[in-house]
Formats: C-alpha cells, sequence, structure tokens
C-alpha cells in the first residue's frame, strides 16, 4: 500500500502517523461535541483529553513493544516510542488512557463516567480511522488467504510480508468498528445508566477483536488456541460486561453531588 505518503530531503511523512493524528483529532472534536450535548462542562474534554490521548499512546505503544519488539527496549530506545513507524495495541491504550481519565477527573471533580460516555463515539471513530492507517503502512496485517479481495503489498517500507495475498484484516476491524460505531450511536440517548455507553463500546470492542484476531497474520500464541490480543480482548469483553451490571446495580463509588456535571 502506501506507508509514506510524502518524502522530502531524506524526510518521510508515514501515513500511519498522519492517519493517527486525524482519528485524535476527529475523536476530540465529537468527544466535545457529545460533551456538550450531554450538559458537561463545556471544558471538561480540554481539561481531560490532551492527558488521556498522550496515555493512551504511550500505554499503546509499550504494550505493543512488550508484546511484539521487546528487543527494542535495549537495541532502539527511540524505536520505543516512533509511533509513527506503526505498532500500537491498542488494549494497553484503552487501560492507560481509562486510567488516566479516571485520576484526571477526580482531580478536577468531573464525572469521569459521564465523561467516558461522551468519549466512546470518538473513540470508535479514531480507531477506525487509526485502523486505515495500518492498511496504508501494512501494520497488523493479515494471514495468507486466496480470497478475491486479498490484497497484496509491495511497497519495500511496507510492515507487511510483501508479495503475498493477505486478508485486508484492518479493513475489516475498522468496517466492524464503524457498524459498533453506529449502533452506540443508536442507543446512546436510551442508555440511563452512567457510564453504560462506554462500557458498551468496550464489550463491542473486545468481541470485534475476538474475531478479527482469527485472521491476523502477527498473532502472538498463548494458550489454548488463543492469540495473546484475542485472551486481553476476552477479559476486556468480561470486565465491560461485569461492570455494567455493577453500574445498572447502582454501584457507584464516584458518584458526588460535588462533580461538575453530576446529575
Amino acid at each position: 500500500m502506501y506507508p509514506v505518503l510524502v518524502e522530502i530531503a531524506g524526510v518521510r511523512l508515514h501515513s500511519y502517523g498522519v492517519a493517527v493524528a486525524t482519528a485524535v483529532l476527529l475523536a476530540l472534536w465529537l468527544a466535545g461535541r457529545e460533551a456538550r450535548r450531554r450538559g458537561l462542562a463545556p471544558n471538561a474534554v480540554e481539561e481531560v483529553g490532551a492527558g488521556v490521548v498522550l496515555a493512551g499512546l504511550a500505554g499503546a505503544r509499550l504494550a505493543y513493544v512488550l508484546g511484539w519488539e521487546p528487543e527494542l527496549l535495549w537495541s532502539d530506545p527511540i524505536g520505543v516510542v516512533a509511533v509513527w513507524r506503526g505498532g500500537l495495541a491498542l488494549h494497553g491504550g484503552l487501560l492507560a488512557g481509562f486510567a488516566t481519565g479516571v485520576w484526571l477527573c477526580r482531580r478536577r471533580k468531573l464525572d469521569p463516567w459521564r465523561l467516558a460516555d461522551a468519549a466512546a463515539p470518538g473513540a470508535l471513530l479514531g480507531q477506525a480511522i487509526g485502523r486505515i492507517g495500518c492498511f496504508l503502512s501494512g501494520d497488523a496485517y493479515g494471514l495468507p488467504t486466496t480470497v478475491p479481495w486479498a490484497v497484496i503489498f509491495t511497497h519495500p517500507a511496507a510492515l507487511a510480508p510483501r508479495g503475498i495475498p493477505l486478508h485486508p484484516v484492518q479493513l475489516y476491524e475498522a468496517a466492524l468498528d464503524l457498524v459498533l460505531l453506529a449502533a452506540l450511536w443508536a442507543v446512546r440517548r436510551r442508555v440511563s445508566v452512567s457510564g453504560g455507553a462506554f462500557l458498551f463500546y468496550v464489550a463491542g470492542y473486545g468481541a470485534i477483536r475476538l474475531l478479527t484476531e482469527v485472521f491476523r497474520g502477527d498473532r502472538v500464541e498463548l494458550v489454548w488456541g488463543l492469540s495473546l490480543l484475542q485472551a486481553a480482548s476476552l477479559a476486556l469483553l468480561a470486565a465491560a460486561l461485569l461492570a455494567l451490571g455493577w453500574r445498572w446495580a447502582g454501584l457507584n463509588p464516584w458518584a458526588s453531588g460535588r462533580a461538575r456535571g453530576a446529575s
């Protein structure tokens, strides 16, 4: 595909980096729109968003390095932070971003669940765009296949194996992310429990990754036929469903009448 969009005087503009930047900007824009619709403080997304994005990117990159390229830690320290080359494990990004968001919300007396609900559609849109960036760079590539829609990477900078028909698994996931976004968008006004929309997104994303990992060509096998990311996705799905049941039971240790935007 097109891992490098432009190269001028030896300086490369990577398609993955452009996709990630676009994803972050659109995710923050949509989150801000949703926050306003939900009656949250006007600057809630601005106060928390930058920290969540940075922590999410750092967590996603660190999870990828530890799982797929741990040798970068001692052989190429600069490569550890080179997110523009491709290589983000979104599970690590979700965990780091959510933990940072909770911490920042509590410092600013914001309701983390309501803000997470506002951020969920934007996060899904950003993930879909990010997967298109993966497709352009050849990152997170698929298994060899003979299906008529197989893709063949030929660019020497592509991260995928070259000259072999592969499942376009990145596009599978991008499409499923958009389907989940449409479903979330349709139900977001009818979810009565605070945090419900966010947990719907997390559970749905866990289910998507359980499916798409079947077609991944860069799987890291773990146990019982599960890949590392399938096991993480199963844990994500289970945790989201448990938390959703917990929220519906009315157990909310963060609820506070002092929280700005709290109902």
